[in-house]
């Protein structure tokens, strides 16, 4: 079950009146084939508290639709969207609100900010660096290819970046061999590999609530069930998670032992091992999520749990650098890897080589980079914390020692009608709902502090504008039940 709400992306954001621009949006989900005919839509009400709007903006947009002959509105059948003959849709009628059989269609808040065309909104939804810092210009620019022998075609990695990387988890404390490693093409496809290769549709998996919205896109798109544990400032509650692993038996294990996305939290040393052997004993792969684990801003962050047993490491160079140097990796069994190459080559008989051959330069530069990204970090952490504290001081928003984003809690509210309210105030923010498969983070919102600080300091102008005007908006229906319910 995912919300009609997140799918509708910054639908808000344009120009014009708010029931056209909702009219339009919900046209074009139809036209594409996200909304199916004979989906039933939600009241009124419904839809208007959710998005944080008047009835009437609900009620206009639907009279338009309705007139276009691409909605149906009966007393006492509710609302939904034609049948084909009405709206010269070729796919054939089916009850859900869902993309069709054989495409996959996301509701996530983080990957649907992607897609949308730049318009002037500030982003503080999706947290990754903006434009390639100059170490890696310079490493595509004195690029040394392979020997004219080499085909090219390395779905486990080039070589040469598999040795790089196994010698930094050597030094880190893990000892690695170059057979232990996959390159992937970021740490997206590494966990979309895992999944894959590791889950079954219908199979339990343990995660932590909240956790990054990407994994939990993975995990259900190949049918998996996440089985929420509680994370907080000290990582995962490993009590709850043993128990977990012996009541559910999950197939697959993921955390983020290490600056938590969104929490910042960090799994104490004495913690992780209890994890990591609770995972041996009852059978459950570990997957840790490394992402974030080189930003510490002051004191250096634990060991790996790779170096307490047999876990998976997942990283990515994305948001240590850039975001579009697509390189990311698995640390695991040489054997797991080695069937992981093969299921790899079926997708894409390798990640680009060139972009490999950068990135061997830039690991051996890497931790003279990363001094500079976490004092930069640092600044802008402490600065987008001041800025809050001025402008919204009822907002809570406790530090962090590392990573890229805060988690900050409203005082009252829930973070998806305020999000509907920040978008028409130019400003993008991550609901904690879409990170929490237990759906009990409604009052939170993950904010990044990656922007320059003049543009964290409009950011915060404009959230505490939004902020004004969802106080003073008379109460409406908050999303619960009505709307998370529709069936996709």
């Amino acid at each position: 079950m995912e919300s009609l709400t997140a799918r509708l992306g910054r639908w808000s954001a344009g120009r014009g009146p708010l029931y056209l621009l909702l009219a339009g949006r919900l046209r074009q989900m139809i036209e594409d084939g996200l909304l199916r005919p004979g989906a039933a839509l939600p009241p009124d009400r419904t839809l208007a508290g959710a998005l944080a709007v008047g009835r009437s903006t609900v009620v206009a947009a639907y009279d338009t639709l309705r007139q276009e002959g691409r909605i149906t509105r009966r007393q006492g059948s509710g609302t939904q969207v034609a049948e084909p003959a009405l709206t010269h849709h070729c796919d054939p009628p089916d009850s859900a609100l869902g993309a069709p059989s054989g495409r996959y269609d996301t509701s996530n808040p983080l990957f649907l900010h992607l897609l949308e065309p730049a318009d002037g909104v500030i982003q503080l939804s999706c947290a990754a660096p903006a434009g390639p810092p100059p170490q890696v210009v310079d490493a595509f620019r004195t690029l040394t290819f392979p020997s004219h022998g080499d085909l090219g075609y390395h779905p486990a990695g080039a070589p040469a970046l598999r040795e790089a990387l196994a010698a930094r988890f050597t030094a880190r404390g893990v000892v690695t061999e170059p057979g232990q490693i996959l390159v992937t093409t970021g740490a997206q496809q590494a966990l979309s590999l895992l999944t894959r290769h590791l889950v079954a549709p219908g199979d339990r998996i343990l995660v932590e609530a909240p956790t990054y919205a990407g994994a939990l896109d993975v995990f259900r798109e190949a049918g998996g069930v996440p089985h929420p544990v509680p994370t907080g400032v000290d990582g995962i509650d490993v009590v709850a998670a043993e128990r977990a692993m012996v009541a559910e038996r999950p197939a697959l294990g993921y955390v983020i032992s290490c600056f938590n996305n969104p929490t910042g939290g960090v799994l104490p040393p004495l913690a992780g091992r209890r994890l990591v052997a609770a995972a041996r004993r009852y059978g459950v792969p570990l997957i840790d999520d490394e992402v974030l684990a080189e930003l510490a801003f002051g004191e250096p962050a634990p060991r790996p749990l790779a170096a307490f047993g047999d876990v998976i490491s997942i990283g990515s160079l994305s948001k240590l650098l850039w975001g579009g140097l697509r390189i990311g990796w698995v640390r695991a069994d040489a054997g797991l890897v080695s069937r992981l190459s093969r299921l790899k080559a079926l997708h894409d008989l390798g990640t680009d080589v060139p972009t490999q051959l950068a990135a061997v330069r830039l690991l051996a530069e890497l931790d003279t980079s990363l001094e500079s990204r976490r004092s930069q970090l640092r600044t802008r952490h402490d600065h987008l914390r001041a800025e809050l504290a001025r402008l919204l001081p009822s907002w809570h928003c406790p530090a962090v020692a590392g990573g890229q984003t805060l988690w900050a809690r409203l005082p009252h509210g829930d973070g998806v009608s305020f999000a509907q309210v920040g978008l028409r105030h130019q400003v993008a923010v991550l609901p904690g709902a879409a990170l929490d498969a237990t759906g009990r983070s409604d009052t939170f919102l993950r904010l990044h502090f990656l922007h320059e600080p003049e543009v964290l300091t409009q950011a915060v102008e404009r959230l505490a504008h939004a902020w004004k005007a969802y106080q003073d908006a008379p109460p409406r229906h908050r999303p619960g039940t009505a709307l998370n319910a529709i069936a996709v």
